[in-house]
């Protein structure tokens, strides 16, 4: 039986609680990476939201050599709240060694 952290600590609530941020930030890049077919480099960003959760994953989708040379992508995770994945988007695509200004 899996267990969820709880970010809510109301007792006797109605309905399934929350998932806490590591759960969710751990459900967005294994889920993404299940559809993607690509590991994940990292979670740059998680929020709470009404429904439940969104995460910015960055994936590298195209290797190159050098590293830097690498074609990056930042997708957008929607999580529901018991960490389940909603919905996702490509929203930006880089590279590794590009710097924002």
């Amino acid at each position: 039986m899996a267990t969820t952290e709880s970010t809510n600590d109301k007792s006797g609530s109605s309905g399934p609680e929350r998932v806490g941020l590591s759960t969710a930030i751990r459900n967005a890049a294994g889920q993404l990476a299940e559809l993607l077919q690509c590991e994940p480099a990292s979670v740059s960003a998680m929020k709470a939201t009404e429904d439940g959760w969104t995460a910015d994953v960055e994936v590298v989708e195209i290797e190159k050599i050098p590293d830097t040379t690498s074609v990056m992508a930042s997708y957008r995770v929607t999580l529901d709240g018991q960490g389940q994945l909603m919905g996702y988007e490509r929203v930006r695509r880089y590279s590794r060694g590009q710097v924002d200004r």
